[in-house]
This record gives C-alpha cells, structure tokens and sequence, in this order.
C-alpha cells in the first residue's frame, strides 16, 4: 500500500477548515469510532486546497501521464503478457531480468522518479497496482505469465486513479501518524481509500484492452474520470 502524499504548508483560507476535518479524523480513529462525516469533510475540503475541482483536474500531471502510460502497458500485458508490453513500450531490455529491476523499472516509466508532491502521489499509486499485480511473483517467468482482460485492466487502472486522488490529500497522512496506535491510523486511511475508490468508475467507450491509452482517447478517458471524482468529492459536504 502506498503512502499519502502530505502536505505541510499552507494556512488560512481553504486549509483552515481542512485541517479542522483531518482533525476531526484523527480524533475519531483514535477512539476507535468509525466517522463517515469526518471522512466526508476531509474529502471534500481538500479540493478547495488544490484549486477547486478543475484547478485538481488541471494540476494532476503526473496521475494523467502516468494512467496513460499505465494503460498502454496494462492493454499490452493483456496481449501478450509483461514480456510484448515492454517491447512494445521500448522498454525490451527489461525482458528476462529479475523481479525488482523490472518493477522498479515499470514504476520509473509510469510515474517517474516521484520528484515532487504529484509525482510521488502516482508513484506511490503505482507500487499500489504492482502489489495487486504480482502479489507471488519471484521470477521473470512468474511476471510474464500474469494476463489481464478487459475487466482486469479497468480494475487495475481504477486503483491506480483512486490511490493517486487519494495521496493528494494534504494534512491527513501527518494527522494519522500522531496516533499512537498504527493499527488505528492504518484502518482510518483504509476508510478514506475506500471512500475515494467508490467514486472512480472509468467510463470506457470501448473495451479496455482496445483503447489507445497513449493517445488522446486515452487522455479523454482518464480527464472525464477525474473530473467527475473531483466534482463528486467537493460535493460530500453538502
């Protein structure tokens, strides 16, 4: 699982009433209480801190570019195994090394090297859909006989999308990690995740394995989701 993306700065104005609802969170996991409100307010408040919801949509480059690039290589996983998916994405050196190097690989050429708070958003995202991917892999055998439909490749995509809204949130991740108890703290981002997860439905004109995720289609597929996540989360609070 990946780690939320947090950030410190900021004051007044929209993180104001962030704060008081990753506060609100933090209270709530660490008597044990389940508080769908407060996981609500923090959902919805966040997106003022980014800029509203098309300010997120305009502001998430990295989860943009890295969904198409994760796309292309999931269709191409589902052709022809990791093997074709990799040559296909010029990425034919990696065939046949062993399971970090390749992971590691995929995550640089999805997400990039996390450089920034966006960038480490869909790279942590990304080591998110490996995990799910190839939860028992050890060898490059094992990596190349994973194979995906069209139903598996929207499911991978949707986490990728869901965990990188979700590493966005500011405040929350260094909230969580003043309670004292991790198994707490782990269940209340559990809960967040699962919220955001409910609202990222890809809305695909075709099958899956069949769209040009590298191409425009793909970038329309992957805004028109955002957006309406994006749009969908500013809404909770009322």
């Amino acid at each position: 699982m990946g780690t939320s993306t947090d950030r410190a700065g900021g004051s007044g104005g929209a993180w104001t009433p962030l704060k008081h609802a990753a506060t609100s969170v933090m209270h709530a996991a660490g008597s044990g209480q389940h508080s769908p409100t407060a996981l609500r307010r923090v959902l919805a408040r966040h997106v003022p801190v980014l800029g509203g919801a098309a300010g997120a949509v305009a502001g998430a480059r990295a989860g943009r570019a890295g969904a198409q690039r994760l796309g292309a290589v999931l269709a191409g996983i589902g052709g022809g195994g990791l093997g074709a998916a990799l040559t296909g994405q010029g990425l034919g050196d990696l065939v046949g090394a062993d399971r970090l190097t390749v992971l590691d690989a995929l995550a640089g050429y999805v997400a990039g090297d996390g450089a920034d708070l966006d960038g480490q958003a869909a790279r942590d995202a990304m080591f998110d859909v490996l995990a799910e991917l190839y939860p028992d892999a050890d060898s490059w055998a094992d990596l190349d006989a994973v194979r995906l439909n069209s139903d598996g490749v929207r499911e991978m995509m949707e986490l990728f999308l869901a965990n990188y809204v979700y590493n966005r949130i500011p405040v929350i991740a260094e909230r969580l990690a003043r309670l004292d108890d991790p198994v707490k703290a782990q269940r209340a981002e559990e809960d967040l995740q699962q919220m955001v997860r409910s609202f990222v439905q890809l809305r695909l004109p075709d099958d899956a394995l069949q769209i040009d995720w590298a191409g425009p289609q793909g970038r329309a597929v992957i805004d028109d989701t955002l957006s309406a996540v994006y749009e969908a989360l500013s809404a909770l609070e009322d």
